[in-house]
């Protein structure tokens, strides 16, 4: 992993909304921008603004199915030292 990705992955970390989602979808491994919203308390649109900070440093997944999006983590690129951050209660 080079500098340039490592910058995106902490800057989305640094987050603490998108902290939150991250711990939610390695909760429920599959969720909604709706369910999203809904655990964290915050609007669709922020949510989707978050989601896609989160998209972007490749932490998530995303797959259509019909008018939904649903996001899980990216299992492949997800830097294994910070799943203890977000696997503890």
């Amino acid at each position: 992993m080079n500098d340039e990705n490592l910058v995106k992955i902490f800057k989305a970390v640094s987050n603490e909304r998108r902290f939150l989602i991250l711990k939610h979808l390695f909760r429920s491994k599959e969720l909604t921008v709706g369910q999203i919203s809904e655990l964290i308390h915050l609007s669709f649109k922020s949510t989707s603004r978050h989601l896609a900070v989160l998209l972007n440093a490749k932490l998530v997944n995303v797959k259509q199915l019909d008018l939904n999006r649903f996001y899980s983590i990216n299992n492949l690129y997800f830097p294994k030292e910070f799943i203890i951050f977000f696997t503890k209660p």
